[in-house]
């Protein structure tokens, strides 16, 4: 089994000019007291052009693992060689390092690709990137201790590599070198150095290899080194993540961590066009899945698509909650807790829980949770500028006092048990602490109902008192300053959440109208679902009347990867049998699922295909357009999409067999929105209305711009 490691670094900004950096770095050849483990290097070819302005060097350097003595010996190697290409550009001001192991090259494939480039928005400092991969084919059988051996010294040598920088950086000023003039062109051509731009003169991009474009440097920040000075450029925060941001704003990661966070950032951004989290919330999905960056690209798709279907996103602007929730539901923000964190109160055992279900139904009230948890995400986000340090999580304080039997009703604890699934899946690592005070009798009961819901990580962060216990030693002094402290808990400062209290009975609803008050919640979203299975497509039918109409279309793939075509047919197709459309198949869980065209119709003679098909792999959001050249009917289809046994081998896996005989495997899901324009209120040009891949809350307007795709900012309209 072959097992592929990838590293990605943050980029490093070093607050000097190239030119110094460059007579930093060189000295750490052919040896470096720094690094034990790089006992000797020789040059093995070099070039120089005749201007000066490029130096291409290669050496072969010597490697001293600090591996155990039995691998060495069964390895049957000292020391490892590997092979590094320098190619340094003075004119435009690039250092590209490449390198490549030379032992067991067969084996075990090690490529790294490093780059010194002048910071895009202040040409007198230097920024530093790095990316490799590691690929281990065999080794004796001992793959995995390789595999280990390899990350444990690669993240502690990226650790070094500022160190080196800056040690040598120091050598140079006790030395009396601060500046290192830059390279001008030789005397032949004088005049063009002497213009007044102190900046080199504009030449064409380099060609950088691929994987410097791919990992590294975007395209922009390389054509970005050869526009004049002038021109504003984006800085790294926007699609490039520095090493001081991350340690100011998301915390002490490691080297390994960090690059999971740009991987995954950089996946998003290239399949989520438009609106994606903030590394913060991406951060937190990482977190919850101990940085495995396939599982937790799993929960965060989910996570999104869900934001997308029930308008989170809006959720603080546009919701109000009902009275009655503002009466009664005994919660609130607080100030905040001794390490800064956002403070939740909630007095639920003066909560009249089965009431507020009663009079408000369970989706009323997941929806105010879901406002509190935004609103906690904000709160983070403030703190952490407040504060000057990361602070992703808040603590939340629950007083049990009044807590008893009532809190126990069937329907109650299960609107609470759904509430805690919601919360866990989209608000990972969210939850600082929890402090449970004045726990009665009964909560074991209620304790052992909900703790198999909640999630390990978080289950260590509750901290649960009884009676009075937590005015004693190692109780709410701890974690909460004095001054502070609720009075309804023996504090003198005045806590705003409302008291509770039992909710009126003449404020109950039947559950008819509570049904249909939950429809309304949860289809107040215009997307519809479908299912769509081996065998079984989902088709829409729209019927057009007027020639050049505009089909606009968006839709998510919430689950499996599906094919999306539309047709054309004169002909009505027959309507399909009534039971799949019924009039709850909006509402059921697993979306409705039609088939219109006719298992005897024939493509090319029934019906036309007017789009190419187009490949939706799960996760993604598509919008697009078609204008009409023919009146009839028009077919949207989202199709099952057959995946090959497995890409990389020929030989079915044991996974892929599992999962073939797993007929849910065969299930996809797709929510969709779609509409009809007349030409005449289409304000875009025809031309542009070409599918695009885009955002996932292409309802706001700001998310897609109308360049990108006409279709999304149309329907914003």
């Amino acid at each position: 089994a072959t097992m592929v490691q990838k590293y990605q670094s943050p980029v490093r900004v070093y607050k000097h000019p190239f030119e110094l950096i460059m007579a930093a770095y060189e000295r750490r050849f052919p040896t470096c007291p720094l690094i034990p483990m790089f006992v000797a290097s020789d040059t093995v070819n070099e070039y120089k052009s005749e201007d000066g302005a490029i130096h291409v060097i290669e050496r072969r350097c010597k490697l001293d693992i600090d591996a155990p003595r039995l691998l060495k010996k069964i390895a049957g190697v000292d020391y490892v060689y590997f092979v590094q290409k320098n190619s340094l550009n003075r004119r435009e001001r690039t250092l590209h390092i490449e390198a490549y192991n030379e032992t067991f090259s067969n084996r075990v494939i090690i490529n790294e690709h490093c780059s010194y480039t002048v910071h895009p928005d202040n040409e007198d400092w230097t920024c530093f990137e790095q990316s490799a991969s590691l690929d281990i084919k065999s080794f004796f059988g001992f793959e995995s201790t390789v595999e280990k051996i390899a990350m444990k010294q690669y993240t502690s040598n990226i650790k070094k590599g500022k160190e080196i920088i800056e040690y040598y950086l120091k050598q140079l000023e006790e030395e009396g070198i601060t500046f290192v003039p830059r390279w001008t062109p030789p005397v032949a051509c004088k005049s063009e150095s002497s213009t007044s731009h102190p900046r080199r003169p504009v030449s064409p991009a380099i060609n950088i290899p691929e994987t410097a474009t791919k990992e590294g440097l975007s395209n922009k920040e390389i054509l970005n080194t050869s526009s004049s000075p002038s021109e504003p450029t984006a800085g790294t925060p926007d699609d490039k993540l520095d090493a001081d941001y991350i340690k100011r704003y998301l915390g002490d990661l490691t080297p390994m961590q960090e690059s999971c966070l740009i991987r995954l950032r950089q996946w998003l951004q290239e399949t989520h066009k438009g609106k994606i989290p903030k590394d913060e919330h991406i951060l937190r999905f990482l977190r919850a899945r101990d940085f495995n960056i396939d599982k937790a690209r799993e929960i965060l798709c989910q996570s999104l698509t869900w934001r997308k279907q029930h308008q989170v996103d809006y959720i603080l602007d546009t919701w109000n909650p009902p009275q009655v929730l503002q009466d009664y539901y005994a919660g609130g923000w607080h100030h905040h807790d001794k390490d800064g964190r956002p403070l939740y109160v909630l007095r639920l055992g003066q909560m009249d829980t089965k009431g507020l279900v009663r009079a408000l139904g369970e989706e009323a009230l997941l929806r105010y949770v879901l406002s509190i948890n935004e609103e906690g995400l904000r709160r983070c986000e403030e703190n952490t500028k407040v504060f000057g340090r990361p602070i992703s999580s808040w603590t939340c304080l629950v007083d049990l006092e009044g807590l008893n039997m009532r809190h126990l009703w069937r329907p109650g604890v299960k609107a609470l048990l759904r509430i805690i699934e919601v919360v866990e899946a989209n608000y990972p690592e969210t939850l600082g602490r929890l402090l449970i005070l004045r726990a009665p009798r009964v909560f074991p009961v209620l304790w052992t109902l909900v703790s198999p819901f909640i999630d390990d990580n978080t289950r260590k962060k509750f901290l649960i008192y009884a009676g009075n216990d937590y005015q004693g030693p190692g109780g709410l002094l701890d974690y909460i300053d004095k001054e502070i402290i609720p009075d309804f808990l023996g504090g003198e400062c005045m806590c705003e959440v409302p008291e509770g209290g039992l909710v009126p009975k003449s404020l109950y609803r039947t559950a008819e109208e509570l049904e249909n008050e939950d429809i309304k919640l949860w289809t107040e979203t215009i997307y519809q679902s479908a299912s769509v299975f081996k065998g079984a497509p989902h088709e829409v039918l729209i019927q057009i009347v007027d020639a050049s109409s505009v089909i606009t279309w968006d839709f998510d793939v919430c689950k499996g990867d599906i094919v999306f075509n539309i047709f054309h047919s004169k002909r009505a197709p027959q309507p399909p049998k009534k039971d799949s459309l019924g009039a709850h198949s909006i509402t059921s869980p697993g979306g409705n699922n039609v088939q219109l065209i006719d298992k005897v119709w024939q493509l090319g003679r029934d019906y036309s295909m007017v789009e190419s098909p187009l490949i939706c792999k799960e996760g993604e959001s598509v919008q697009g357009s078609h204008v009409t050249r023919w009146p009839g009917f028009y077919i949207l289809q989202w199709k099952f999409h057959s995946m090959p046994a497995c890409a990389t081998t020929n030989l079915p896996r044991v996974d892929d067999v599992l999962a073939s005989l797993q007929v849910s495997s065969h299930k996809c899901k797709v929510m969709y929105y779609t509409e009809v324009i007349g030409s005449e209120d289409f304000r875009g040009s025809m031309t542009s209305l070409e599918s695009s891949h885009s955002g996932f809350s292409q309802l706001s307007a700001a998310t897609t711009s109308s360049s990108q795709s006409h279709s999304s900012s149309m329907i914003s309209r």
